[in-house]
């Protein structure tokens, strides 16, 4: 058994709540742009001052219909500046936000609002109040649904009040004494927020995090990358869903430095957005960070340019392992990079914003070839490491002492402990009091303050994390071969024309996998190579394409041995995508119903 620990950096108050942030704000930093929104196309600052009049008129609003402290309230919408804003209006009127996912289906809707008791929910479209009045019925809590888009007047004149439109004028008669005793209502141990889990097995489970665990994670984050959280200078722009933890994190932390936070809907639009708001510091998963890295290849690739681009990211990766040698960067390396800067690493820059330096990534493996290749072009991307329970980052890589490869140390003031078997247990303030509704769950979970994360990894002599796989993931073929199977899928999906991958073979005699192709690449892919004229069907089955496909399989064996390699795939004509029931909101592989749903395809690898 291993573990290690960091001295806290931040000191908990044990009489507040979050929403001592936002006032604290207005008092000390009034005309600080703490949010911007997108109006009429442009992006338009808000202060502090302005942030926290707006919140509390939208409480005052809650208070008004009913809402009463510790009541939940759901809250279902895509990344806005609406959503930042309702949820510190909740919390203002003592209440607990229930985060729904905004492609939810009716009957997960039924389960979160039902199984929280929520009193009220707060949606984003037409689209999402009908899908939630198909289940009321089922809903004997919820009093009130409140549309952030106007809804259509019934006389048909036009559209009638949003949800923060209505709120404000339903709550003018409640005078700001009664915001601030409902502000205060909630400690540091009051539940904050139920999170639900996304649900790979069975139905989610609403993790309840208070006060105190926003605090203890947001605190201690922004105090260790203190240089990424300037107040006044720094600015980051939130795309990630907020119903997902991780996207929760960002937002409070923001508020908390505080520093100036952008919202972004549609990720189709992120490489404009980032260009107009240009962040200083970019959040993401890795996904986002390899669609990055591949569309600017493809890209190179039909502009003739391809061995340039190709040049350019070995010498980054080159460049960013010589960084971690004592000696450094030989002096035909740095020449060589200093071209590059010039011909592609600022370019690339660009597209992010061109004023960023670093990012944070997580949600899944980023992979050591990704990391050194970012911080080889100049921008760093810190890989950290988290769940639900934990309210997100439990560890995360340090700005000024990254080691690629790691998920980094743990968050200050938090315990990593190794079990015996390899587990990966957390102790600290960050982490949820427990699964609502469900005690034997958080007594499966929660031993003697410690959680168990079914995640499996390991501690260097710096007390720096590695992940390796989940236990319950973790296959074991029929020679008693043990496989991580996120190791080889990462690195398979690094390919520019893989999708999403899934390793199989427990009880089998060798590794297998399926494999789903990128359409936007395979559209690529064909214009060049002269079968664009090929059907879908047709081009799966190219002996090209399935030579390409095997090139990535190669790329994925090179990390493990060859007992752990991956024999033989199948390409699906499908996509794995969160409709067909086959990934999570936050992307996760949903195994089991793929391994269910594709059975067939399993058997014929080892047919």
């Amino acid at each position: 058994m291993r573990e290690f620990s960091l001295p806290a950096l931040y000191e908990v108050p044990t009489d507040g709540n979050l929403t001592d942030l936002i006032r604290r704000n207005a008092a000390q930093h009034p005309d600080v742009a703490v949010v911007a929104r997108k109006q009429g196309g442009e992006w338009t600052d808000v202060n502090a001052a302005d942030f926290l009049a707006e919140v509390q008129a939208a409480a005052k609003g809650l208070i008004a219909a009913g809402v009463q402290p510790g009541d939940r309230v759901a809250l279902m919408s895509r990344t806005r500046y609406e959503w930042t804003l309702l949820d510190f209006a909740i919390w203002s009127a003592g209440a607990v936000t229930v985060p729904v996912y905004e492609t939810s289906s009716p009957e997960q809707i039924a389960w979160i609002l039902g199984d929280s008791g929520s009193v009220a929910c707060l949606v984003e479209t037409g689209e999402h109040s009908r899908a939630v009045e198909s289940v009321r019925d089922r809903l004997p809590a919820l009093a009130h649904v409140w549309q952030i888009e106007p809804r259509r007047t019934t006389a048909g004149k036009g559209p009638g009040k949003g949800a923060v439109e209505q709120l404000t004028a339903d709550g003018a008669g409640i005078d700001d004494a009664t915001v601030e005793v409902r502000s205060s209502s909630a400690n540091a141990d009051s539940p904050a927020t139920i999170v639900y889990t996304s649900g790979t097995t069975g139905r989610p489970k609403g993790c309840v995090l208070t006060h105190r665990s926003f605090f203890a994670e947001c605190g201690n984050v922004v105090e260790r990358l203190r240089p990424m959280f300037r107040t006044g200078e720094s600015s980051v722009l939130l795309f990630l869903p907020i119903a997902h933890v991780f996207g929760r994190l960002v937002q409070v932390a923001a508020v908390m430095a505080p520093i100036k936070l952008g919202h972004v809907a549609d990720v189709k639009s992120l490489t404009d957005e980032l260009a107009a708001f240009r962040p200083t510091m970019v959040l993401g998963v890795p996904r986002v960070f390899e669609k990055v890295f591949n569309s600017a290849r493809a890209q190179a690739q039909a502009g003739g340019k391809v061995k340039i681009f190709d040049k350019a990211a070995e010498t980054a990766t080159a460049y960013s392992r010589a960084l971690e040698d004592p000696s450094g960067p030989s002096l035909q390396l740095k020449l060589r990079h200093k071209l590059f800067d010039v011909l592609v690493y600022s370019r690339l820059r660009a597209v992010l914003g061109g004023l960023a330096t670093h990012a944070i990534s997580g949600g899944a493996p980023l992979g050591e070839r990704l990391g050194h290749f970012y911080r080889g072009i100049g921008f760093t991307v810190l890989e950290g490491y988290g769940l639900t329970e934990s309210c997100a980052a439990t560890a995360f890589n340090p700005y000024d002492r990254q080691k690629i490869g790691t998920v980094g140390q743990p968050l200050p003031g938090s315990v990593v402990r190794i079990a015996d078997d390899g587990e990966v247990l957390l102790h600290g303030e960050h982490l949820f009091t427990g699964y609502w509704n469900n005690e034997q769950a958080t007594q499966e979970a929660l031993s003697d303050g410690w959680f168990h994360t079914g995640d499996v990894g390991t501690l260097d002599t710096d007390g720096y994390l590695a992940i390796t796989g989940r236990k319950k993931e973790i296959l074991v073929t029929a020679g008693g071969k043990n496989i991580a199977p996120s190791v080889i899928e990462d690195g398979i999906r690094g390919h520019a024309l893989v999708a999403e991958c899934m390793v199989v073979g427990d009880g089998r005699p060798f590794a297998g996998a399926l494999l789903t192709v990128d359409e936007e690449f395979l559209a690529r892919w064909a214009q060049e190579r002269g079968k664009a004229a090929l059907t879908h069907e047709e081009l799966l089955h190219d002996e090209e394409l399935l030579a390409e496909l095997q090139r990535a399989v190669d790329g994925g064996n090179a990390l493990v041995s060859r007992a752990e390699s991956v024999r033989k795939f199948r390409v699906l004509s499908t996509q794995f995508t969160e409709e067909s029931g086959h990934i999570t909101p936050s992307l996760k592989l949903k195994r089991g119903v793929v391994a269910k749903d594709f059975a067939d395809e399993i058997e014929s690898l080892y047919a």
